[in-house]
């Protein structure tokens, strides 16, 4: 392409700092050195963890940044050493890497990486999507089917892996189960959707806006529960509901409070329950019991997915129909509008907003 081996000066939202709006600003995209790749975005969507480090996050040497981090693009260039890949391909960038070269990547047991994620400045999660352009290291790059819509798929790289995994790499949730998933945005609906997969008799969706239960039962879930229609605790009223309590359930809030909740919704002896709601603020706690009893308490981070190997799958599941995906979109707007897009996300009012940044 013309612009290989130059500066591209493109448009970015960048964050100055915390709890502040975005700006749009014109940024310069050095070009890929050794190991990277340069890539043109076409759509970006708004996650709850841009939030979470937009809102809560107050150290200030992290920022400026430009967030983002689910997104697709095209290889517009790469650097020496790059054979993989090449201008033109379809991909996601992918905020796990995968060196495929580490104790933790040869490990079928993990999806974590021992490699850094590559260039920090104004980085997020190795990727800062919120961009027209992005530089990132090769090993945190799928390749994916040149059909596959990106203003579509750019869901994959984060949402929907991650809770659709949660339920069946991590949870490893059984036919004839029964399942609870506590909040219902795009991940809490993608563990939904990984649970209905695995074969669940009966799940059953939490959360405390009534909106969502039609949307979750879209993916799957057989009950909705509205925590705020009881007076007693949500463990109780599960516990009730199940003859004891569920065999899995993910929670998908990011709340220390609701993880205990989902731990004590699982029944005693083999219960298991996942963590897969980003936060770092609070330390969590439970009752020794929970776990001597024999419940299983345990985390999950993009699903389990290994991304460079595991991505595409995902990407032809939806092509051949096997994964739901246009059903989480709820609102597309324009990079310019992300700042509306973190405002609809801040207050409930949507699943996931896609950003088209740029033309396929």
């Amino acid at each position: 392409m013309a612009t290989a081996a130059k500066v591209i000066k493109c448009k970015a939202a960048v964050a100055w700092e915390p709890n502040k709006p975005l700006v749009i600003e014109e940024i310069e995209v050095a070009p890929p050195q050794a190991n990277e790749i340069r890539i043109k975005i076409v759509a970006t969507a708004v996650c709850h963890t841009d939030l979470h480090q937009l809102l809560e996050n107050t150290h200030e040497d992290c920022f400026p940044t430009v967030l983002g981090h689910e997104a697709a693009g095209i290889v517009e260039s790469v650097g020496p050493g790059v054979t993989e890949y090449k201008p033109g391909d379809k991909v996601i960038p992918l905020f796990i890497a995968q060196c495929r070269e580490c104790r933790f990547c040869k490990s079928p047991r993990t999806n974590q990486c021992d490699k850094a994620w590559g260039k920090k400045v104004l980085q997020f999660s190795g990727t800062s999507t919120f961009s027209e352009y992005t530089v990132v290291d090769q090993m945190a790059v799928a390749k994916i089917d040149p059909a596959a819509p990106l203003d579509k798929v750019c869901l994959i790289g984060c949402g929907i892996c991650t809770g659709y995994g949660a339920a069946v790499n991590t949870a490893k949730v059984e036919p004839g189960s029964t399942c609870a998933v506590f909040g219902l945005g795009a991940v809490g609906l993608a563990a939904v959707m990984g649970c209905k997969a695995a074969g669940a008799k009966r799940i059953i969706a939490v959360d405390i806006n009534p909106e969502k239960a039609e949307k979750a039962k879209v993916f799957g879930a057989t009950d909705f529960v509205n925590p705020k229609d009881h007076s007693k605790p949500i463990s109780q009223v599960l516990s009730e509901m199940t003859d004891g309590g569920v065999d899995f359930s993910l929670e998908c809030v990011g709340s220390v409070a609701v993880m205990r909740s989902a731990l004590e919704s699982c029944v005693k002896g083999w219960g298991v329950s996942v963590i897969v709601g980003w936060t770092d603020l609070e330390d969590f706690s439970a009752r020794p019991l929970q776990l001597i009893a024999g419940r299983t308490w345990k985390g999950s981070v993009f699903g389990g997915f290994k991304g460079r190997d595991d991505v595409p799958g995902m990407v032809k599941a939806y092509m051949d129909k096997k994964l739901k995906v246009d059903e989480f979109i709820t609102h597309n707007m324009t990079l310019d509008q992300v700042n509306d897009a973190i405002e609809l996300m801040k207050h409930g009012k949507c699943i996931r907003t896609v950003l088209n940044v740029s033309p396929q």
